[in-house]
């Protein structure tokens, strides 16, 4: 018998008491298979950032389970939730979230030597990924020195440097024009072909959408619909 990558089973979330309680999840479940590459949409306060950050251990449950490679996230530490995102999980924000001082190469080293991964080790492998995003020769430049585009790459090369099994993008084309923006879907849709990572990406354009296998639509809490993308780019 074969397991999802990740389970979520009736997920709920809960913020505050009393008169002030707010429910942001209302019992959610669904599964994702390992490759898979999932859009996650719904209009603002529906859940979906919620469900992204239990997604990306940074928050868990009031009530239901996350199962992550049939581990139950829910019961981890702390730190056992760290090292789970540290060594499983790549992220990517609409913000780029690059330090502004260091380098590109600099930049996607960290999540390595967060690991304590040798300096000589860190640099080449550093060195890999920004070439697998189209930026060798550009090691050296820091961010205010690189386009939109250009630094998104460094955030994805930053994401992937770890090899994780999953890539969690939070409107990933958020601040960028047309052609960026089609040019880091085909990055990340190409990492998902190729390398076999599954793709989880919170957007609420449509066109972006549309380079996922397939979307799952978030309102009031709730899933409002989970399908395939049958036009998908």
């Amino acid at each position: 018998m074969s397991y999802p990558l990740i389970r979520f089973s009736g997920v709920t979330k809960v913020y505050g008491q009393g008169q002030v309680t707010f429910q942001a999840l209302k019992g959610i479940d669904f599964s994702i298979e390992a490759g898979d590459f999932v859009a996650i949409m719904g209009p603002s306060g529906s859940g979906k950032s919620t469900a992204m950050n239990i997604l990306g251990c940074l928050d868990i449950p009031t009530d239901g389970s996350y199962e992550f490679q049939q581990v139950h996230v829910e019961n981890l530490t702390r730190n056992q939730r760290a090292l789970l995102r540290r060594h499983q999980l790549g992220f990517v924000f609409q913000g780029f979230n690059l330090l502004s001082r260091t380098t590109a190469l600099e930049n996607v080293e960290l999540p390595l030597l967060y690991r304590r991964e040798p300096s000589s080790k860190r640099r080449a492998a550093a060195r890999l990924a920004l070439e697998q995003v189209g930026l060798k020769g550009w090691e050296h430049h820091t961010p205010s020195e690189l386009s939109g585009g250009q630094q998104q790459r460094v955030a994805i090369a930053r994401a992937i440097v770890t090899q994780p099994s999953v890539l969690l993008a939070d409107e990933p084309t958020g601040n960028l024009d047309t052609q960026m923006s089609r040019e880091v879907m085909e990055l990340i849709q190409g990492f998902n072909r190729q390398q076999g990572i599954t793709v989880l990406m919170v957007t609420h354009e449509p066109d972006i959408a549309a380079y996922a296998k397939r979307t799952i639509r978030f309102v009031d809490g709730k899933v409002e619909s989970d399908r395939p993308n049958k036009e998908r780019l």
